[in-house]
């Protein structure tokens, strides 16, 4: 096979379809906020690190990941604003089911990515696939005011490439004989599932390019990269071998909450009230499951960003946080180190199961666990009527105790209630800005 002969002589056996937001975070935040429209914007002032750059900030520079201070060096008039995860959340949720109205199976890949299957659908519309591709972007821009970039071809891994291909807010459409065309322009660092290390083993055997990756036999590929790569192989040469999985998620396998400091701290107690409102979120959360876990994790980074963690396997799942913190307090004394700045806490919880399958132990104490029971049960409670860490660890009242800073504020929509709204209870609206 040379560079002019296709790999497959069809135009769309399959129509898988990924659409991606672009910029998305910020994009909510023009849309709910049209004066923000043109001008450069990142979220992520709680963290103190850009989370996600509007397009227009990404033209100076301003990218993913750099700290606030180094972008406003580069743009003084940068707008810097909260993440509102809520809001993109609401959008995300909006975005998806725009495409369910042209298909049923759809994949939700991220918060701000998907795919869908098209295959079949070209009678129903009385369109082809491309142009139901379009309608699918017209309809979340003219719904949402949010742009989307949106590939489509024969496999996930051809459609995820295609809609990096003209961002923002292209469509790229690659039918089963223009693959070998398409494959190119790609290099390799652009192909989903190859990372910096496969990148550089593939250069070393002379590849530049996706093309070069599929003119390989499926043996080599095999030999080098083993059943991922193989996978990756037959993807690009427009086979399908991951199908859209339009199923809910499967219970959690693992579980972990984290949260950045606004400010870097030494203070030991302090960082151990934060680490503690982690296990509080996250036993939370694990009891919303329904599920229960055996292992805990614990990890502290510092401020230059190296961490350091422990973790510990527990006789018995449990769903307690009061049962787990004397375990997370030992793990916090051998992972502190004094003298340090820590900008986050994270704990980690896996070896799930579920808690409809509790396993009773002969010699353990029935009672003390049914306290602990007995006990979340009712924080819980109390929580869902007043709001989240109403009720609270002691150790975690130290956090509320902290000076506020320009890095504490709010999103905008957690400011603006609606009548009747309140902090743990909003309508499921994605914009505010409508005029009735």
């Amino acid at each position: 096979m040379d560079a002019q002969h296709p790999i497959i002589n069809a135009s769309f056996p399959q129509a898988i379809l990924h659409v991606d937001g672009d910029a998305f975070f910020t994009s909510v935040e023009q849309s709910m906020h049209p004066q923000l429209k043109g001008r450069p914007v990142v979220s992520g002032k709680e963290r103190g690190i850009i989370a996600c750059a509007s397009y227009e900030a990404k033209a100076l520079g301003i990218k993913r990941g750099i700290g606030l201070w180094e972008a406003r060096k580069i743009c003084p008039e940068l707008v810097v604003l909260p993440s509102d995860y809520e809001s993109y959340s609401i959008y995300s949720k909006r975005m998806f089911e725009i495409m369910r109205r042209f298909t049923p199976v759809v994949e939700e890949y991220s918060i701000d990515e998907g795919f869908a299957d098209l295959t079949g659908l070209r009678r129903l519309h009385h369109l082809s696939y491309r142009d139901i591709a379009l309608k699918i972007q017209e309809s979340i821009c003219k719904e949402l005011d949010l742009t989307v970039s949106v590939g489509l071809s024969l496999s996930k891994g051809l459609s995820k490439i295609a809609s990096d291909y003209r961002k923002p807010n292209g469509i790229t459409a690659v039918q089963g004989r223009h693959i070998h065309l398409f494959l190119q322009r790609i290099p390799l660092n652009e192909v989903w599932g190859f990372g910096p290390s496969t990148v550089a083993l593939l250069r070393k055997h002379g590849l530049q390019t996706a093309y070069d990756f599929v003119l390989r036999p499926e043996k080599w590929a095999q030999k080098l990269l083993g059943k991922p790569g193989l996978e990756i192989w037959h993807e690009l040469r427009g086979v399908n071998l991951l199908p859209v999985t339009p199923n809910p998620k499967p219970a959690n396998v693992s579980l972990g909450k984290g949260k950045t400091f606004t400010t870097p701290s030494a203070d030991k107690e302090f960082v151990y009230a934060k680490l503690v409102r982690n296990v509080e979120s996250a036993f939370i959360k694990l009891r919303r499951h329904r599920q229960r876990t055996r292992e805990i994790h614990v990890s502290l980074r510092f401020k230059d960003y190296n961490q350091l963690g422990l973790g510990a396997r527990l006789n018995r799942a449990t769903d307690s946080t009061q049962e787990v913190l004397p375990m997370v307090r030992e793990l916090f004394e051998k992972t502190f180190r004094p003298g340090h700045d820590y900008r986050t806490t994270q704990i980690w919880l896996t070896r799930l199961e579920s808690a409809e399958d509790t396993q009773f132990d002969l010699f353990e104490d029935r009672l003390k666990i049914e306290r602990f029971e007995r006990l979340s049960q009712t924080i819980d409670g109390i929580n869902a009527r007043f709001g989240k860490h109403k009720v609270c660890a002691g150790t975690a009242l130290q956090i509320r105790d902290t000076p506020a800073n320009d890095r504490t504020e709010l999103p905008w929509r957690k400011q603006n209630l609606l009548p009747g709204e309140t902090d743990r209870q909003r309508l499921y609206l994605p914009r505010l800005n409508i005029k009735i």
